[in-house]
């Protein structure tokens, strides 16, 4: 059964631009770029040197506590070890790999028999994710076998996440209608390792295409239930979708787990499978580069580490781009630099002319009520966005300030055009830094 959650918008679509696009294997390039900080929690510490002759799928760094290891996409030479642009806007660690375009694989990757794979135990498996480098391809980007690990005996219902709500952005709705079977499979693994029989997939109802694709290839016996779900965003938020598939309230500050689900992104279910059966750990994700002034939108199947200036000129564009987004027009990050490399998270490329430039000028709120009736999390934006300005450390936390999601609903229907998110993203580190003082002192004492 499907609940509408609270609020939400209805933002114009404009996914015509790319749903048509076939999925097509980006030509490799000569040079790419494999930042050591792809996930949330500790960076990657490099394993090879400028100089060392690397593998397609070898490991290339690695670090212990809350981390995956990163691999090198292609086969060729360390060109560099050295700071390079990311997509975050700092500059993170990076191996440059001059490609070989030999593609020689690493002599780890060995493909498993369904014989081999039945016979695997929830913790192999597990330490297959691990080292396969894989993690939350939605945009979380958060280690998945840590999330897997701590949800044994906590989650009875797993829900994998196809509603991809952002404008313009195919990749989920192409990779289902391309790869089924193999979503389908590593979906299977991740009920094995959590020990249950039955599953969601969960899928907007503009995505038809898609929906028949999965409803194909699921087979009733395997306990996988298709819900379609009615268009909205930001359905794909991991509360809103939980509370839409299984009408459950994930508590302030608590995490999916608290209420018994697990969510998971399409994109990581296949490269479950890749791992588990192919033995190929991420190195390649599809992307969709498409946008208002993009001559010819594409769904493009891309090697870690291929700058964005290489996609966007394949793609082509009508006018000199006003801004290029890595991911939607509602939470991407604007790029300041079109050299940043594709990772694990990015799920889009969206390329946005000057009809995008609205230069409006702030106003004060009028006390219109709207951010309030649109947050999908039932907070107080305008009251959020005074506790900032109020400096009030205190006021914030009481404003729940820290449980935005930062979806954008309240700004893009703000008529006074407050520059709410942007406030909420800096409020946010203003309370970290005040906590982190606080610990500090406290550890002094």
């Amino acid at each position: 059964m499907a609940f509408s959650f609270f609020g939400g918008i209805h933002p114009k679509e404009n996914k015509f631009y790319a749903e048509n696009a076939p999925v097509q294997t980006f030509p490799e390039t000569d040079t790419v770029v494999i930042p050591m900080q792809q996930h949330i929690g500790a960076p990657c510490t490099p394993l090879v040197k400028k100089g060392d002759l690397v593998t397609m799928g070898q490991k290339i760094g690695d670090n212990t506590g809350l981390c995956v290891p990163v691999h090198a996409s292609v086969s060729g030479k360390v060109k560099a070890v050295e700071p390079r642009p990311h997509t975050s806007g700092t500059m993170v660690m990076s191996v440059v790999i001059e490609n070989d375009h030999l593609d020689t694989p690493c002599e780890t990757i060995q493909r498993r028999t369904q014989s081999q794979v039945d016979a695997l135990t929830a913790e192999e498996l597990m330490a297959i994710i691990r080292e396969a480098g894989i993690v939350g391809m939605g945009g979380a980007a958060f280690p998945t076998h840590v999330k897997l690990s701590s949800g044994l005996g906590k989650v009875d219902t797993i829900i994998v996440n196809v509603s991809e709500c952002e404008p313009y952005i195919v990749a989920d709705d192409i990779l289902c209608r391309y790869y089924p079977i193999q979503m389908i499979s590593g979906l299977k693994i991740i009920m094995k390792v959590l020990g249950l029989n039955s599953a969601h997939i969960a899928i907007e109802d503009n995505k038809p295409a898609a929906a028949k694709a999965l409803k194909w290839e699921i087979d009733p016996k395997d306990g996988i239930v298709l819900d379609i779900l009615p268009a909205k965003y930001p359905q794909g938020a991991e509360k809103q979708l939980i509370y839409a598939v299984t009408g459950r309230e994930v508590p302030s500050g608590g995490l999916p787990a608290a209420v018994g689900c697990a969510v998971f992104n399409a994109a990581t279910c296949k490269a479950i499978h890749d791992a588990v059966y192919e033995g190929m750990p991420l190195i390649r994700r599809l992307v969709t580069v498409s946008g208002d002034i993009a001559m010819k939108p594409m769904n493009l199947m891309v090697p870690i580490g291929v700058g964005f200036n290489d996609m966007i000129r394949a793609v082509g564009h009508s006018e000199n781009p006003y801004k290029v987004l890595s991911g939607g027009p509602m939470m991407g990050v604007a790029q300041y630099d079109l050299s940043v490399p594709v990772i694990k998270g990015t799920n889009a490329v969206t390329i946005l002319g000057r009809r995008n430039k609205y230069v409006v000028e702030q106003s004060r709120c009028i006390r219109c009520g709207k951010c309030i009736d649109v947050c999908p999390i039932h907070l107080m934006p305008i009251l959020m966005y005074k506790s900032l300005y109020s400096g009030d450390v205190e006021e914030m936390k009481a404003q729940n300030l820290m449980d935005c999601i930062e979806c954008g609903c309240c700004a893009y229907t703000c008529p006074a055009c407050v520059p709410l998110v942007l406030s909420f993203k800096a409020a946010k580190h203003h309370i970290r830094t005040a906590e982190a003082a606080q610990k500090a002192a406290a550890q002094k004492l």
